[in-house]
Order: structure tokens, then sequence, then C-alpha cells
């Protein structure tokens, strides 16, 4: 099995992140792979170290006509079985008419237009898969495969670090700084839970504007804004929580994340969490911008120990039935054997 992997993200995000683990996990299981992707340092450090051929690419639309041809050209050379295109820009920037065929990767319920030189399709949630469904006409050429939040080990890290008390309650945020993700909901929450640390890992377009929110708050002492952090299963090994405020998510890959690394899990209804988290059972659900439950559910998944220990119990439980590493990865390895079966779909198709 030869995959080409078309990857066209942002430096740092939850999709990016789980493209990157993915293609670790199939190089573990020997599946042989080359990468088109921008000249991040973090992803040429990865595929160097696994001796994963990879070409960077700029992706700007000004310049879309010769990368198509780079593009082209890989394929020729490499003779791959399919072509993995991961998110709507390296979706936009496939090739037509191909003699291989080619995957498109919807981490949320995007344009198809954006995948127009794609022949099948691939989703990460439920709701994502059904849009695609019902725009496409064709779920026999759609697939449901989950993100994993089965994390790697990480250097330890403790408290102390980031001068927070080793007796301290921890909430921890693993997310970009902006404003669909909520963070000023939780920043508001935290006045009504005085005796809580939170740490806001990620870095956004909103950062300095929610640091700015916090000191105005009297909060600066509580939060503490991390920046981007590659050592999340670290970050959740001293966390007593781990909080998704959002307002919108498709999923929210820190969801799995938290139940694989058995840290209570407080989300809002957002598209993601409404269709995984059963509240009670795996985790605590809010309605989006009320800061009362949120904080409210906060409070209970600190210090209601047993409640605690059925959010844990539960989580791990939805963790290894769907999220986790290894059966993330066969799903995915089971989607590429029929594309590669199937092979290209046909205009008149």
């Amino acid at each position: 099995m030869k995959i080409l992997h078309i990857v066209a993200g942002a430096p740092t995000g939850g999709a990016e992140t789980f493209c990157l683990d993915a293609i670790k996990a199939l190089h573990e299981q020997g599946v042989e792979q080359r990468v088109l992707c921008r000249p991040y340092e973090h992803l040429e450090e990865a595929f160097s170290a696994r001796d994963i051929p990879f070409r960077p690419l700029t992706f700007n639309r000004f310049k879309k006509r010769g990368e198509q041809k780079i593009i082209r050209a890989a394929i020729d050379d490499y003779q791959p079985d399919m072509v993995h295109c991961w998110m709507r820009r390296a979706g936009s920037f496939m090739p037509a008419n191909v003699d291989v065929p080619a995957l498109g990767w919807f981490g949320g319920p995007y344009d198809l237009k954006n995948y127009k030189n794609c022949d099948y399709y691939m989703g990460v949630t439920r709701d994502i898969v059904a849009h695609i469904i019902t725009e496409t006409g064709a779920p026999e050429r759609s697939f449901l495969v989950h993100t994993f939040g089965t994390l790697e080990k990480d250097e330890p890290v403790t408290r102390a670090d980031f001068d927070i008390p080793e007796d301290a309650k921890t909430v921890l945020l693993l997310s970009r700084m902006h404003w669909k993700k909520g963070v000023d909901t939780l920043l508001e929450a935290a006045l009504q839970i005085p005796d809580a640390y939170f740490m806001m890992a990620g870095n956004g377009p909103d950062l300095e504007k929610f640091k700015a929110m916090s000191k105005k708050m009297g909060l600066e002492d509580r939060v503490r804004f991390l920046g981007w952090r590659n050592d999340r299963a670290a970050l959740l090994n001293i966390a007593d929580v781990c909080v998704l405020p959002s307002r919108y998510e498709p999923f929210g890959t820190v969801i799995a994340e938290s139940w694989f690394a058995t840290v209570p899990l407080v989300a809002t209804k957002a598209d993601g969490a409404r269709q995984y988290v059963t509240h009670g059972e795996d985790g605590l659900l809010s309605e989006i911008d009320d800061v009362d439950e949120l904080a409210t559910n906060l409070k209970a998944a600190l210090h209601d120990e047993a409640l605690r220990k059925t959010l844990i119990k539960n989580g791990s439980k939805t963790h290894n039935a769907l999220f986790s590493k290894e059966v993330v990865t066969a799903e995915l390895i089971k989607a590429y054997q029929h594309i590669i079966e199937n092979g290209k779909v046909s205009e008149a198709a």
C-alpha cells in the first residue's frame, strides 16, 4: 500500500495534529507513504525521523497552477495507490485527470466545491459524514473515521513549572485562542471558582485579547497562558479537569484525549461533544455561552469524587470503543483498502 498525502493545514491546530498523528500511526503499521506539505519545522522533523519522503509546497492560491503541476509530477513519479488530501485547501489543489483515486478529508461540514477532484470523502463525525452524503448522494464513497485520542508519552511537567501550587485544583484548556472556542466564557466562569487554577494551552488570533481580558478581570494570579504545546499528555497528567467551552466545534480531538488520559471532561453542547458525550456518564455538558452552568459543571468535576470516578471510567470505555489509536488506524487502513480496490470514479458516476 502506497499513499501520497497532501497536507495544507496551518502550523498548529487539532486537525493538523491528528493528520500528523495518523501519518505516524500508519508508518508504525508499515504503510509506505510520501508527503507534500507546507515547510513547517515540526513536520519536517517528524517525517525525517521516520524516513518518510516529503516535499514542501506553499499552497499559495496565486501559485496554484504551478503547484498542481508539482503534485501531478509527484503522482507520476511515486505511482501511489491513492492520494489522501487533508482538509479543504489540500482538496482544492488536487489536480484533475489523474490515474489514481483521491480521498478528501473533512474536519468540518466543508463546501464540496473544494473537493471536486476527489473521488472519495472521509469525515471525523457522524454529522459530518451525513453532510457529505447529503451533498454528494454517494454513501458508498463516504467514510466515517474518527480522530484518535491516544497520546504518546511526553517528558513530564509539574505544576511548579507553571507557578501553580502542587495542591491546587487545575483546569486545562487545549485550544486555539479564538472567539469560537469560548475562551472568554471560560474566563468568566473562572471568576466563580476561586480555588482553581486555569492552564490555557494554545495560540491564535485572539491570544492577546484574552490575556488582556484576564488581567482586567483580576485573574492573572490564577490563569496561565502557555502558548501552543505539543506535550498534551504531560499537561493532562497534571490537570484535574479538561474543559472544551467552544461555541463552534465539529468535534474536538481533546474530547477523546481527555478520555484516554483519564481526566474528567467538561464541554459545551457544540456539535462534536453533543454527538459523543453523554452528560453525567462520560462528561458534563453545558449550554453554549452559559457561564453559570459551565462554572457549576467545572466545580462538580473538580470536587465530586464519586462523579469524577464515573466520568473517568465511562470516558475510558468510550475512548477504547471509538477513539483508540488501534481502532482508528485499523478503520483508516480499511477505508484505504476499499478505495484502492474500487479505484477511480468515472465522470459519469
